[in-house]
Order: structure tokens, then sequence, then C-alpha cells
């Protein structure tokens, strides 16, 4: 990345200050600042203002807020007719915050094999932290309790910041972000975070909206209806005892 000009992050300061979002690079898009650390501190400030990070184990800590920001509006996801199909059959059950460990594990195993290795023990040590102090929420789906699929990522204002999802069986990944989508339209969250576009997230509803539409979203306060830590659903999910009777709850899950 010679040549390119980027903020410097003291990793001394976990307090400090991040720059504007607004003096993000074009290309690579989104691309703000290097640095700082993950501590939980400066993690829910840059989520605060929809910066996040994204970085290989071996790199400097990079931080990115893309714009446009590919997003699902919480009652936008696309449900195809074959998909309804699969939908439907309730052959699965679906949960939240039973298995965060379990989620963020699939889905660095995911990543190794398939996309590379950003997902690295720092990260998800992070992810973990903020879970544990009510700020980071997973999705769970599973078959004759068996962990198939699911979601995780985080809570800010009126967003969901989806940050990485797995399936290890056909639609699992995409009935857990449906089902999580409906929740969060039932607690009158806006926006689950695509953070940038790919065909798969507008086959299935993604749409693109400006940076500052995005973060006018998050500055909102949590939506009223939103519970606390661990969340759960209050909709009509499938969760047949069938599939989840032997998926124990994550037990470094706390209230906030």
């Amino acid at each position: 990345m010679s040549g390119i000009r980027l903020y410097w992050l003291d990793p001394n300061q976990p307090d400090g200050a991040f720059p504007d979002p607004s003096l993000a690079l074009e290309e690579p898009n989104g691309l703000l600042a290097m640095g700082g650390d993950l501590s939980p501190e400066r993690l829910l400030r840059a989520y605060s203002l929809g910066i996040f990070p994204w970085y290989n184990p071996e790199e400097s800590i990079l931080w990115w807020s893309p714009d446009p920001r590919t997003v699902f509006k919480t009652d936008g996801v696309h449900v195809s007719r074959r998909f309804q199909r699969a939908l439907a059959r309730h052959d699965y059950a679906v949960s939240l915050d039973r298995d965060f460990d379990g989620v963020i594990q699939q889905c660095a195993a995911l990543r190794v094999h398939r996309e590379g290795t950003w997902l690295g023990p720092e990260m998800r040590a992070a992810y973990q932290r903020l879970h544990q102090m009510g700020h980071a929420h997973s999705i769970e789906v599973w078959r004759e309790h068996r962990l198939i699929g699911g979601l995780y990522g985080i809570a800010r204002g009126c967003v969901f910041f989806g940050e990485s999802m797995f399936s290890t069986e056909p639609d699992a990944s995409k009935i857990a972000l449906t089902w999580l989508a409906r929740q969060l339209h039932a607690w009158g969250y806006r926006y689950l975070d695509g953070q940038v576009g790919s065909p798969h997230l507008y086959r299935m509803g993604a749409i693109d909206i400006s940076r500052a539409r995005f973060l006018e979203a998050i500055r909102q306060p949590r939506p009223e209806r939103a519970p606390p830590a661990p969340w759960s659903f209050d909709i009509d999910a499938p969760q047949s005892s069938a599939h989840l009777e032997n998926a124990s709850r994550d037990s470094t899950s706390s209230t906030s």
C-alpha cells in the first residue's frame, strides 16, 4: 500500500479519537486508519462512527468506513420462492446468543478454508469480550442438535453490524440472516449492515446507502423494544426441541 496516506492510531491510547469517517480513502474504498488496538473502548467507539476493523493477523490493524455502505433494511430481505420453501420446512431451529463462541469459531474456520485468515485469534477474542459485555450477539441455526449456520455482529444505535456468517449445509446462513432481520425489525432496528456489496448480498435484497445516511441511523438511540443481553426471540421463530435440546447456552453470556 505504498503511496497511501493513512491516519495512525496510538495502540497505547485506546480512548483516542478516530479521524472523521469522511476522510476515508476512495480507493481502496473506505480505508481510514491503521494501528490502535482491539480494546472494547476502541471498538465501541469505532462502531459508533460506522468504522470497523478488517485486516490479516500478520498486518497492522486497518480501520474502514466505506461509502456507499451495503445494508439490508430489516424488513427488506428478499426471500425467493425456492428459499421460501426451505424456510417454511422448519427442519431446523434458530436461537439467539446460545452459542456465540461456536458461531465465531465456525466463521473463522470457513474464512481460513475459503477466503484467508482475517478472523484471527486476536479478533475472535475481541468480539468474545464484546459479547460478554452484551454488545455482540449471534444467531444460530441448528439441525438435529448440530450447529449448521450462523451470524454474529455488534448492535449500535438502530443498526446491527453483521460481521461474519457461515453455513455448513445449504441455505443455513440465509436462514440465519432472514430470521435475524425479522427479529431486528420487530424490535425497531433500521438496518442490518453488510459493509460492502457482493452479488450474493444484492440477490438477497441488500441495497447501497450513503455513509451519511448510515451514520444518521447509528446516532439514533437504541430501539426501546430491544431487550438486554443475552438476546432471545420474541417472534414466532422455529425452535423445536428436536433440534435444540442438546445445544447448551453460551456460558459466557451476560446481561447488560
